[in-house]
């Protein structure tokens, strides 16, 4: 069994720098196959492609790029492998205090302090804000570190102002981790990521975080508002609902190679996951790109 260690990232501002910006040409970020968590909230844009979104316990898929912002300590994966296509990525992290510990207090900059909250749970913005906010994050490359500093300010804002945003852990995901929850959360984040296609055993993954297989089961429900089991299966329908977007793969294949042993029950929980059978999904996304 390949062992996973729980990441916490030690993140270290530029020179200069209350903060880290930093462009990834197409998939190099390293951090993209990795559970991982910080103290710094995280900013991240991808320009085009599509992947899949692991933030908290929130798991879904994106297309024609992504935005989200990522708050303090909240355990994410990365966004970008060489399978998604995009042209860049751009990430910004920036500690909670790093405008100072009073100044998100004044009365200019409430709009901020209200998204900052909100991104405790991790936020992915729509269409229209994405288009108006790549621009300014791709202009930031060849600024200087002050001008970077009033853009972060300016996009922060309109990023609460144009209110296009889902809270991707809104339905419960405990904010506030110790660091032992969040050292368990990622070795089992780990675990599930790199054997979603196999049949995974509760009691392997209660014994890796030397646990009762009761007592793991209501943790794991008690941190992330979801059974083990919903967890697992939102992963793999995830992972089909890519590979329904991306090849020609009969939709039986797909089954098999997302993790199901059973057809009948892929099409039932795909279904009830997206509100489509798989066929439908598949025909009304190519009708979508045509």
């Amino acid at each position: 069994m390949k062992k996973m260690s729980p990441t916490l990232e030690i993140i270290t501002p530029s020179f200069g720098s209350s903060f880290t910006f930093t462009r990834f040409v197409e998939n190099a970020n390293c951090k993209s196959d990795l559970w991982h968590y910080h103290p710094e909230i995280e900013l991240v844009f991808v320009n085009g492609g599509s992947g899949k979104r692991q933030i908290g316990s929130h798991i879904s898929y994106y297309s024609d790029g992504d935005l989200v912002l990522i708050g303090s300590n909240l355990p994410h994966c990365g966004f970008t492998n060489e399978q998604t296509g995009n042209k860049n990525e751009t990430v910004i992290q920036m500690r909670p205090d790093f405008l100072g510990n009073d100044f998100l207090e004044i009365p200019e900059l409430k709009n901020i302090q209200h998204l900052l909250h909100k991104a405790k749970g991790g936020l992915a913005f729509g269409s229209e804000t994405k288009k108006l906010i790549a621009c300014m994050i791709e202009d930031m490359e060849n600024q200087s570190s002050f001008d970077r500093l009033l853009r972060i300010i300016r996009i922060l804002n309109t990023l609460e102002t144009n209110n296009e945003y889902t809270i991707l852990n809104a339905d419960g995901f405990s904010l506030e981790l110790h660091v032992q929850d969040n050292d368990r959360i990622n070795v089992v984040f780990n675990h599930v990521k790199d054997h979603f296609q196999e049949p995974i055993q509760l009691d392997t993954v209660s014994n890796m975080v030397s646990m009762t297989t009761p007592s793991f089961c209501r943790y794991f429900k008690k941190i992330t508002n979801k059974t083990f089991t919903t967890f697992v299966n939102d992963y793999r329908l995830v992972h089909a609902s890519k590979l329904l977007s991306e090849n020609t793969k009969s939709i039986t294949e797909i089954c098999y190679e997302s993790g199901f042993n059973n057809f009948s029950h892929f099409n039932k929980s795909f279904k009830a996951f997206t509100g489509k059978s798989a066929s439908q999904y598949r025909h009304e996304l190519k009708s979508f790109m045509e």
